[in-house]
């Protein structure tokens, strides 16, 4: 059976509408890029086309593709001017397309730091690259604009530099989970390699000695993203540890598994002074699961004290105990960072 759809009567997706639409190719995933619905179906499926990307290397033909209901939008409102503060979620115009992070510095020469959880990288960019980070959520844009009127469709992306090209492979055409909409475009964000700028210093202003608790993460394909308890053995040369897992233990079950670790993937324990009653409905969590800590959002409230959670990087939902949550916070340049109030809806 078909899955309902009332977006073919939304006027903000008609025929001939400026859209974001939302990549959900590997690498691209979680990124919003300009374009216009070419055409609406009975489904809950749009064709579009892009204006920045194109189907040939030499960008004369622009990319056409089928996508589904909850990956397109209105363009994003911004405000015609706006002092941007450390710790705010924002969009940065990269790559011909906005992604999301959170501004880790306000420098003296105008520009702003701009830190991607996924690659753990920083970027700097200048005000006319950024935008305070929105949601569409029901109809409507959350946070909404304050005292101004949204720019939205009559905002122009500038180009940079040479327009180039990307191919891009088609999307499937599975129906989607019928998951909040809010939730799949949450869940799906990641971060493209890119140029790094500016390394982060995950122990800025931390060192570790022997015996102190830590939470190591991984590289490894399958735990990209989880990060483990582990206690500090000893330092290894410069910039690396040997840590001992608190829930991994050796092949032949000799023990706990020790290993030499980066500094990059170590952080303290995030600090638990903010006591959760009942966590909400797209609130950004991290959860237990298979003895490590993964980034998730509430996709659903069950009878407390249960929860349903969707994996930013697998999509995977599971229920969850209370007591496996804890609110998401992320380590940025020595310091904890809890995401925005603002964002709170």
């Amino acid at each position: 059976m078909a899955l309902k759809s009332k977006s073919n009567q939304d006027p903000n997706f008609k025929p001939g509408s400026k859209v974001e639409i939302m990549s959900d190719e590997s690498g691209f995933r979680g990124s919003f890029y300009l374009g216009t619905v070419v055409k609406a179906t009975r489904t809950p499926k749009f064709t579009v086309q892009y204006e920045k990307l194109f189907e040939d290397e030499e960008g004369t033909k622009p990319l056409q593709e089928t996508v589904n209901e909850f990956q397109i939008r209105p363009i994003a409102p911004r405000e015609k001017k706006r002092e941007f503060k450390f710790s705010e979620e924002v969009d940065a115009f990269h790559n011909d397309g906005w992604w999301e992070g959170v501004i880790t510095e306000v420098n003296e020469n105008g520009k702003f730091a701009v830190f991607f959880r996924s690659t753990k990288e920083q970027i700097e960019f200048v005000e006319e690259d950024l935008r305070l980070h929105r949601e569409w959520v029901n109809g409507e844009w959350k946070p909404q604009l304050e005292g101004e009127e949204a720019k939205g469709e009559k905002q122009e992306v500038k180009e940079k530099g040479n327009k180039g090209s990307r191919k891009k492979k088609k999307l499937s055409e599975e129906d989607e989970e019928e998951v909040t909409k809010e939730v799949k475009r949450r869940v799906s964000e990641q971060v493209p390699a890119t140029t790094l700028v500016k390394p982060v210093e995950s122990l800025k202003d931390v060192e570790f000695s022997k015996g102190m608790l830590a939470e190591v993460s991984s590289d490894e394909d399958g735990f990209k993203g989880a990060w483990f308890a582990a206690s500090i053995v000893e330092p290894v040369g410069k910039e690396k540890y040997l840590v001992e897992y608190k829930s991994m233990r050796k092949e032949d079950d000799g023990g706990f598994l020790r290993e030499e670790v980066d500094t990059i993937h170590i952080r303290p324990p995030p600090p638990q002074n903010v006591v959760v009653d009942r966590f909400k409905k797209l609130e950004e969590v991290d959860a237990l699961h298979n003895g490590a800590w993964w980034v998730g959002v509430v996709s659903k409230v069950n009878t407390f004290p249960k929860y349903v959670v969707c994996f930013k990087d697998s999509g995977e939902e599971l229920e969850l105990q209370h007591s496996d949550l804890r609110p998401h916070q992320d380590w940025i340049n020595g310091k904890w960072v809890a995401p925005s109030h603002a964002l709170k809806l």
